[in-house]
C-alpha cells in the first residue's frame, strides 16, 4: 500500500493545525472544524477524552477552470482530514449521517470517497432505523475509492491513531447532513473500538440484532469508475463518468442490492 496518493490537485493537508494549503489554480474554502464537543452525542463514551479538534472540512474544492462546470453539473469536491489520537475506547471518527434529500434530483445523494494519506475505514448500514439492515466496514488505503449508496447512514473511521488521515469525496452541491436518527441511538450500529492498535466492533444494543461485514472496496466497473485513477482526473476527462453522483437515477438498476 502507497503511503500517499496525488489526487490531481494541487492541495496538502496541515497538522497541526488540520488543515489544507490550495496551490495555484486551486479554489477552496478555509476549513470548518469539528470539535470533541459536537460530537458527543454519538460516540460509544459520551464523557471521552480525546483531541480537541477532531478533523477539519473543507467543501467545494477544485480547480479555478472547473468552477463553473461542478456548479452546473450540481457536483461538489470536498475534503476533510482527521487527527491522530483516539476518543476514549474508540478511533478517531466523525458520528454518522444520512444524506438530505435534494431538492433538484429528489434522491438522497451517494458519495464517492478517495482515500489520500492514513488509513481508513469507511462504515455504512443501510438505515438508521431500529433494523439498520446491511451493515459493512470498508477499510481503504491511500489511492482506493469507496463509493456510498444513496440514503445509507455512514461514517468515516481514522484506523490508525498515530497518523493524520485524509481523503476527498464527490458529493451533490445541494448537500446536507442529517443527524437525528443516529443521534437518538446514540450513534451507528456498531461502534468500533481499539484492542491495542487493531480495530473491534461493538455492538449497539440500541438497534435490533444485526451482523457486520468487514472488506476491502469493490472495483464499481460498473458505474464507470476507473480504479486506481483520481477522482478528479475522472471528472477531468470526462464529467459524464461521474454525473450519477448528482443524478443517481442514472444508476438506478444498480444501486439494488449494492454491495460496497
Amino acid at each position: 500500500m502507497q503511503d500517499n496518493f496525488y489526487p490531481g490537485l494541487d492541495i496538502t493537508s496541515t497538522s497541526p493545525p488540520l488543515g489544507f494549503l490550495y496551490g495555484e489554480g486551486v479554489f477552496g474554502p478555509q476549513p470548518e472544524l469539528r470539535t470533541l464537543n459536537s460530537i458527543r452525542q454519538s460516540l460509544l463514551d459520551s464523557q471521552c477524552g480525546g483531541p480537541e479538534i477532531v478533523y477539519a472540512i473543507a467543501m467545494d474544492v477544485g480547480k479555478s477552470i472547473h468552477k463553473e462546470i461542478l456548479k452546473e453539473r450540481m457536483l461538489l469536491f470536498g475534503l476533510v482530514t482527521y487527527a491522530t489520537g483516539k476518543l476514549g475506547m474508540e478511533p478517531v471518527r466523525s458520528q454518522g449521517h444520512i444524506h438530505s434529500v435534494s431538492g433538484h434530483s429528489n434522491w438522497s445523494p451517494p458519495e464517492l470517497y478517495e482515500i489520500w494519506s492514513g488509513r481508513a475505514v469507511i462504515y455504512m448500514q443501510e438505515t438508521a432505523k431500529q433494523n439498520p439492515g446491511r451493515c459493512y466496514a470498508v477499510h481503504a488505503g491511500p489511492g482506493d475509492i469507496v463509493l456510498v449508496p444513496p440514503g445509507w447512514a455512514h461514517c468515516t473511521i481514522n484506523a490508525d491513531s498515530r497518523t493524520t488521515m485524509t481523503f476527498g469525496a464527490l458529493c451533490d452541491r445541494e448537500y446536507g447532513f442529517e443527524y437525528d436518527e443516529i443521534r437518538s441511538r446514540q450513534g451507528i450500529a456498531f461502534y468500533p473500538v481499539w484492542n491495542g492498535e487493531s480495530l473491534e466492533w461493538q455492538k449497539n444494543p440500541r438497534y435490533e440484532d444485526c451482523g457486520l461485514i468487514e472488506k476491502t472496496p469493490e472495483k464499481y466497473t460498473s458505474f464507470g469508475i476507473s480504479g486506481g485513477k483520481p477522482i478528479y482526473a475522472q471528472f477531468e476527462q470526462n464529467p459524464d463518468a461521474v454525473q450519477f453522483v448528482s443524478k443517481p437515477s442514472i444508476k438506478e438498476e444498480l444501486w439494488n442490492n449494492f454491495i460496497p
